[in-house]
């Protein structure tokens, strides 16, 4: 099968990423924190398989995710924490929005990163 074919396959666990809202890519870059430049060269995985990312969404439809060791939250400053949370859990929803518009990728990300990475 074509690599194109088979979809987005996760990096970590092999198993399709099937919805927006389950993508890591999509939300580091919904928040800023990847260029789009680079979404077809990053690979791709479930954001529950990237604890030290999902432990900070914080959402009635997401299951808590743990990140054991140095990276964990409980062992991190509470105002980075809290201040964490407020964005990641921001870009969750975004992606669940984006699940049921139609719109160009550009526009995918959270208001004020926007243009982030425009040249």
């Amino acid at each position: 099968m074509a690599k194109c074919d088979e979809g987005y396959l996760c990096d970590v666990c092999g198993q399709p990423v099937e919805r927006l809202f389950e993508s890591d890519l999509y939300l580091r870059y919904v928040i800023g924190m990847l260029d789009p430049e680079v979404l077809h060269t990053t690979p791709e995985r479930h954001t529950k398989c990237n604890p030290a990312l999902a432990q900070f969404i914080v959402h009635e439809k997401f299951t808590p995710v743990e990140c054991v060791g140095d990276f964990d939250k409980r062992n991190l400053d509470a105002a980075f924490v809290h201040q964490r949370e407020q964005l990641v859990t921001r870009g969750y929803e975004r992606l669940r929005e984006l699940a049921r518009l139609d719109l160009p990728i550009v526009d995918y990300p959270l208001p004020e990163f926007r243009g982030k990475f425009a040249r």
